[in-house]
């Protein structure tokens, strides 16, 4: 019963919060539903401003529903891209990219688009809390990188003049430094099993897609350890010459 009673008052709270959020969903839905269209995109954009993008979004995608081809609705669309990205809604986010790119596909802001779905992708990709902690998880799967990095290279292709196309650049080597960290932390997991033949191939994979990475010296020392204990003399000792080449401090050179 003690329990209970202290119990209570937390479960009545939180029911009238969730009423008081509620009643301000239905206040907020009814201001929005005496408001023109201009007045709504006003109202998102100084949220916007005020860096509310939650309730920015929130604003957009009642306009963008009520007024779909009035003369803001391309503009609507792509600071609702924005809201939804900044507010931490993904899927939100691509699906009005996706949507937005469909139908606008010579729009001349659709490169922006492009741009929007890379960042998107790769912001899906990080962790905020591994970060702050500072924990290395390079082995989590890279798929929302690769789609990012996908993106970019799309921008780059068939917008090369762009004006995010510089800094879509910058972000894919970037992503080429993760998604190689990521082979190299599956190298080293087939080493601990001893599946010397897997982990040489994720080393010379890192070797013949991302060359210009910092996981170079890693991969070629995956190699000759892998094929030291396959018994591969050529294969290790070609790879030991390159090493030696290019990282002759390293401590595999002796």
């Amino acid at each position: 019963m003690k329990s209970f009673r202290k119990v209570a008052p937390l479960l009545a709270g939180a029911m009238l919060s969730l009423a008081g959020c509620s009643s301000s969903d239905t206040e907020e839905q009814a201001v929005l539903a005496n408001m023109g269209a201009q007045q709504m995109y006003e109202k998102a954009k100084r949220s916007m401003e005020a860096g509310n993008f939650s309730n920015a979004a929130a604003t957009l995608s009642a306009l963008d529903s009520r007024y779909p081809f009035g003369p803001l609705s391309h503009q609507v669309q792509l600071d609702l891209i924005y809201s939804y990205y900044k507010s931490g809604k993904p899927d939100e986010a691509l699906a009005t990219i996706d949507r937005f790119i469909r139908l606008n596909p010579n729009h001349s802001d659709v490169d922006y688009a492009f741009y929007m779905r890379g960042l998107t992708n790769m912001e899906s990709d990080s962790n905020l809390f591994q970060e702050l902690m500072n924990i290395d998880r390079a082995d989590r799967d890279p798929a929302k990188s690769r789609q990012a990095f996908d993106d970019f290279r799309r921008l780059i292709q068939q917008y090369p003049n762009s004006k995010y196309a510089a800094d879509a650049r910058k972000r894919m080597l970037h992503i080429k430094e993760r998604l190689a960290r990521y082979e190299i932390a599956i190298a080293r997991f087939y080493m601990r099993r001893e599946a010397y033949v897997a982990a040489a191939n994720r080393g010379r994979y890192v070797i013949e897609h991302f060359p210009d990475s910092n996981q170079v010296q890693q991969a070629l020392e995956i190699m000759v350890s892998s094929y030291d204990e396959l018994g591969l003399d050529d294969l290790k000792e070609n790879a030991m010459k390159t090493l030696k080449l290019n990282y002759p401090d390293s401590e595999f050179i002796s």
